[in-house]
């Protein structure tokens, strides 16, 4: 069984070191230390950044890969259009379980990405910071890093600055999750889908990008985009963060040029010599069969043409020796927990594609292959956030990419080897299904809220009251049947229940395992169709 990986796995680096540098050094280079190994950095102005990003062709690091010039010209334009200060968010929640990249270098390199960060922040005029980190060791090392340059969130600092601790999930890394958390809210999805370079946090144009988009960034305005292309392809300049686990002798986050063989990074991670296939990017990623690997080469462009992504720049490799259809169940199950529930697609979606793959596993036949495809096909592009199409992507590749063993099991009686739980999961191999963090409004749901499908005539008030549960489909109705009320939400859904113009609307109490509530101000409808509405 692969344990969880811990927050900082072996650092290796092939070539000359880049993001790295230092870590030779001391395990966390400090300001003083920074300064030391990369030198001081001058300021630039807005449009020298975007060109800069350009010549060096900068994209998000998170998973997106959206062009950072385009987002800064962005955030830059509307702030001017609008005279507002935009915002500054480095996103550093790196919740997916074989991901490490971001926090190997939130704790050994902070200041690198303050260092770009900071060049964004002055070249635009932004007055506020925020570092979005969901982990304990992520958030000691920015703080400090933030004390050591003498930045604080006090009213009378030139630059406020702040790191934002949510919690370990994975809608949590969402642009608009961290969005909403810093604007108080909790780290989910808002359920509507706003562009933060237009609208961010507090209204305001927000610069959001990855930890390691800001720290490239600051690496290129240092040595300059020529010296930065002498490294890697030709169109895709630079090194990469990689994590590679599953699979392997030695998990290891790794910095590389691009343009090495994927064949090459696999085996200095102690990888099987000949795996039955690597998943590439991540859990939202994609899967290559063993015949690709050879092909594949660390680039955007290059693992994207042979199926794969770089996504998050996570690497996984599967032996011959365990069943990859049941590895990546696991996986599944593990995604559909993660959904924040505030859709259909995603609420129910993922779960009933869980059901189906692990139909297909137990002899379901070649109905449940199409019943898998089928529900994978309409949870995308319907949630309310990319979770959804994401997670869908992950299944649809590992159809495509093991058809050998989806004939056996499909077709006969299965290809005999065990699940060994080599793809990394948290603790105890998934998460509580309620939003956590602690505290009263992010503890697990306790109430339910349900649709009387006789008697909604598909008003759509509930979605505007309450969008965290509730979204219109294109009939017109509410996309689900019923969902769990996250408790920050509980107020709004008797709100939504007492203006129902057709009643429709019903709460129940899940009172479970749970002594009598004595809370009197969230009144609750009786499971009858009784006409008396909440409150009068």
């Amino acid at each position: 069984m692969n344990e969880a990986l811990p927050d900082v796995p072996e650092v290796r680096v092939v070539g000359l070191p880049q993001l790295t540098s230092g870590f030779d050094l001391v395990e966390r280079l400090d300001l003083a230390m920074h300064l030391k190994v990369h030198g001081p950095l001058e300021p630039l102005g807005g449009e020298q950044l975007a060109q800069l990003s350009e010549r060096i062709n900068l994209r998000g690091r998170g998973g997106a890969g959206f062009p950072f010039h385009k987002k800064l010209r962005s955030v830059a334009e509307a702030a001017i259009r609008r005279g507002v200060r935009p915002v500054v968010v480095v996103n550093g929640s790196e919740d997916e379980p074989a991901c490490r990249k971001d926090t190997v270098l939130i704790n050994r390199a902070p200041h690198l990405i303050l260092d770009g960060a900071l060049l964004c922040a002055e070249a635009m005029g932004a007055r506020t910071l925020v570092i979005g980190v969901t982990r304990e060791s992520t958030q000691r090392s920015m703080e400090a890093a933030l004390a050591e340059r003498g930045l604080s969130n006090g009213r009378r600092s030139a630059l406020r600055a702040r790191v934002q601790r949510n919690p370990v999930r994975m809608v949590t890394g969402a642009a608009a999750s961290l969005v909403r958390s810093i604007d108080g809210g909790p780290a989910i999805p808002p359920g509507r889908k706003v562009s933060a370079s237009r609208s961010g946090v507090g209204g305001a144009p927000t610069l959001l990008s990855n930890s390691e988009t800001f720290a490239q960034l600051a690496i290129a305005a240092r040595i300059g985009p020529e010296r930065y292309g002498n490294t890697g392809l030709y169109d895709e300049p630079g090194t990469v963060m990689l994590t590679v686990s599953g699979a392997v002798a030695r998990p290891m986050v790794i910095e590389v040029p691009t343009g090495v063989p994927l064949r090459y990074v696999l085996q200095l991670a102690g990888a099987p010599p000949v795996p039955q296939g690597v998943l590439t990017g991540g859990y939202h990623g994609k899967w290559i069969d063993a015949a690709t690997v050879d092909e594949a080469i660390v680039s955007r462009d290059s693992l994207r043409r042979v199926g794969g992504s770089l996504g998050a720049g996570a690497i996984l490799p599967v032996g011959q020796g365990t069943c990859p259809l049941g590895e990546s169940l696991r996986v599944a199950q593990w995604l559909a927990q993660e959904s924040a529930g505030q859709c259909g697609p995603c609420y129910l979606g993922l779960p009933a594609a869980a059901r189906g793959l692990e139909d297909i596993l137990n002899g379901g036949g070649p109905a449940a292959l199409e019943a898998v495809k089928q529900v994978a096909r309409n949870v995308k592009r319907r949630g309310a956030c990319s979770h959804p199409d994401g997670s869908a992507m992950f299944i649809e590749s590992t159809l495509d990419a093991f058809t050998d063993d989806l004939a056996a099991h499909v077709l006969g009686n299965g290809c005999g080897r065990p699940v060994e739980g080599v793809l990394p999961l948290l603790e105890g191999g998934g998460t509580p299904t309620g939003i956590p963090g602690g505290g009263e409004e992010n503890g697990p749901s306790r109430q339910k809220i349900y649709v009387d499908w006789t008697l909604c005539r598909g008003h759509g008030l509930c979605t505007d009251i309450l969008p965290e549960v509730f979204q219109l489909g294109a009939d017109g109705f509410p996309t689900v049947a019923q969902a769990d009320v996250p408790r920050f939400a509980e107020a709004k859904a008797v709100r939504a229940v007492r203006r129902c113009p057709a009643l429709a609307l019903r709460i129940e109490e899940d009172t479970r395992g749970q002594a009598p509530s004595s809370r009197t101000n969230l009144p609750v409808l009786s499971q009858g169709r009784g006409r008396r509405a909440l409150g009068r």
